[in-house]
C-alpha cells in the first residue's frame, strides 16, 4: 500500500476523527516501527509499517467499504449480542470486509442504516457538525399540541442537555398520527425520549433518508452498496474531498 500521512490512517481505522488523530500525533501518543512520533507531515504504510496509537496495534481496512442497509424492526444495530438476539451482522452474506454501523436504530426501528470501515466517513456522518440530516417517519399514539410542536422543533432538555433543533412536521392526522422529524444530532432513542417528553409513546419508527440519500426500493433486510457518485456527493458533503490538500497546507505551516 502507499504510504499516507498518520492522520488519515488513523481516521480511517476508526481511532479517531482527522482533528482528533492529529492531537493523538501530537501529543506523543503514537509509535509508528517502535518510534514515538509528533509531526503532522510524517507518513507511514499501514500495510507494512507498525503503528501503534496508546500501544494498541492498529490495522488500516485493506478495502473501504459503503453500504446502505434497510435494518428490519427486531435487529440490533452492532455486530454481536450477549443476549444472542440477530444483529445487523447477520443481514450482510456477501459482504467480506468487517463493516460497522454508522450510528443506531434501536432494536424496535427501523429503515436506512450505513454501515463503512471507513472510521473518519462515519465521524463525520453522526457529528451534529457536519449538519447532515436524517430523515425519520414516526407514529404515535397521540397529537402534540402547536406550543408542544414548538418546543420540540426548538429544542428540549433531555438528561440535562438541550437537543439540537429540530424539523417537524404533521404528515398523516388521526387518533395515532405520522410526523416527520428532521434530526441532525443522533442521541440514543432521542425521538422516543422527545415524544415521551410530551407524554406521547412512539408506536413505529422507520428512517427513511441520511442526507441525500432515500431508503429507496430497499425492502426491509437488503443491502446494497453506494454507487460511486453517491459517494462522491457524500464526501463533499462531509467535506472530505480537498483533505489531502489541507493535510500538506499545515504540514508546510
Amino acid at each position: 500500500m502507499p504510504a499516507e500521512r498518520l492522520q488519515k490512517i488513523l481516521a480511517h481505522a476508526g481511532i479517531a476523527s482527522r482533528r482528533a488523530a492529529e492531537e493523538l500525533i501530537r501529543e506523543g501518543r503514537v509509535r509508528v516501527n517502535g518510534a514515538v512520533v509528533t509531526e503532522l507531515g510524517t507518513k507511514a504504510d499501514p500495510g507494512q509499517d507498525h503503528i501503534k496509537v496508546n500501544g494498541k496495534l492498529i490495522h488500516a481496512p485493506e478495502r473501504l467499504v459503503y453500504l446502505a442497509l434497510n435494518k428490519p424492526r427486531g435487529v440490533m444495530t452492532t455486530l454481536s449480542d450477549p443476549e444472542g438476539r440477530k444483529t445487523v451482522s447477520a443481514l450482510l452474506k456477501g459482504v467480506k470486509a468487517r463493516v460497522y454501523p454508522v450510528g443506531r436504530l434501536d432494536y424496535n426501528s427501523e429503515g436506512l442504516l450505513l454501515l463503512t470501515n471507513d472510521g473518519e466517513f462515519a465521524n463525520r456522518i453522526m457529528s451534529a457538525s457536519s449538519h447532515v440530516p436524517k430523515i425519520y417517519v414516526v407514529k404515535v399514539d397521540g397529537t402534540l399540541t402547536p406550543e408542544q410542536e414548538e418546543q420540540f422543533r426548538a429544542g428540549i432538555l433531555l438528561k440535562g442537555r438541550k437537543t439540537a433543533p429540530a424539523g417537524l412536521k404533521l404528515i398523516r392526522r388521526a387518533d395515532n398520527p405520522w410526523y416527520e422529524v428532521r434530526l441532525i444530532e443522533g442521541r440514543q432513542n432521542q425521538i422516543r425520549l422527545m415524544f415521551h417528553h410530551f407524554g406521547l409513546h412512539v408506536e413505529k419508527l422507520r428512517r427513511v433518508k441520511i442526507g441525500f440519500l432515500e431508503i429507496g426500493p430497499l425492502k426491509p433486510g437488503e443491502y446494497r452498496h453506494l454507487t460511486p457518485g453517491e459517494l462522491v456527493r457524500f464526501k463533499r458533503v462531509l467535506k472530505m474531498e480537498n483533505e489531502t490538500a489541507d493535510d500538506d497546507s499545515r504540514a508546510a505551516s
